[in-house]
């Protein structure tokens, strides 16, 4: 009897022993998953890490880029343009030797004098040189006379009655204007040609005439 209780004893000890291990073996084997999940998930966080800090180096890359880019525009425009606002103030020189010249020629007193035939040829050599200087500066004047007019270089200030020009044509310069380079300094003021009223009621008059033609056609 005592041999079969003392056999029993070491089977359950045995049984004891053997869950232990097992027991053992699952924590460790939970570590160790535990662990591996872990390292796994540190490595997508460095990978993270990597690709978030090569995608802010390429966004620099491109701003600095872009700045230098900016940078070589603005060096170039002040290269090629830094004597805009000069030239620009440079265009009232022209302006009072016209109307200079102007008052003179329209003074009563100088007309048909041999005085004013000599200042109006000096007037005309100052303007020349004048204008030569601002050609050597890329500073042209913009042609006007005769040319239809363009938004973007004349300014129209009046309608002049003429019928021997397509409507919208330039006929008269108020104000010479100018570019600097294919930049505009100021547009040319100017009349432009329009058809005179009796010419408009004629156009009128025969445009009913071709309907009622056109009406009796159809009757």
């Amino acid at each position: 009897m005592e041999k079969k209780e003392d056999l029993q004893e070491n089977s359950e000890n045995l049984n004891q022993e053997e869950d232990s291990k097992t027991d053992e073996n699952l924590s460790k084997l939970d570590s160790e998953i535990k662990e591996s999940n872990k390292e796994e998930t540190k490595e997508l966080t460095l990978e993270d890490k990597i690709n978030e800090l090569e995608d802010k180096v390429a966004r620099t890359m491109a701003e600095m880029e872009n700045q230098r880019r900016r940078f070589e525009k603005e060096k170039e425009d002040a290269f090629e343009y830094g004597g805009f606002a000069f030239a620009r103030e440079a265009l009232n020189l022209i302006d009072n030797l016209e109307r200079s010249k102007q008052s003179l020629e329209s003074d009563q007193k100088l007309k048909d004098t041999e005085a004013l035939k000599k200042i109006s040829e000096h007037f005309d050599v100052i303007y020349k040189d004048i204008i030569s200087i601002f050609k050597k500066n890329n500073v042209e004047a913009i042609t006007a006379m005769n040319k239809k007019l363009d938004p973007n270089l004349h300014q129209a200030m009046m309608e002049i009655e003429d019928d021997s020009k397509e409507p919208g044509t330039i006929v008269q310069e108020v104000q010479k204007g100018f570019m600097l380079k294919d930049r505009l300094l100021r547009p040319s003021l100017v009349g432009v040609s329009t058809k005179s009223s009796n010419n408009n009621k004629k156009e009128t008059e025969d445009k009913k005439d071709d309907q009622n033609q056109q009406k009796t056609k159809e009757n």
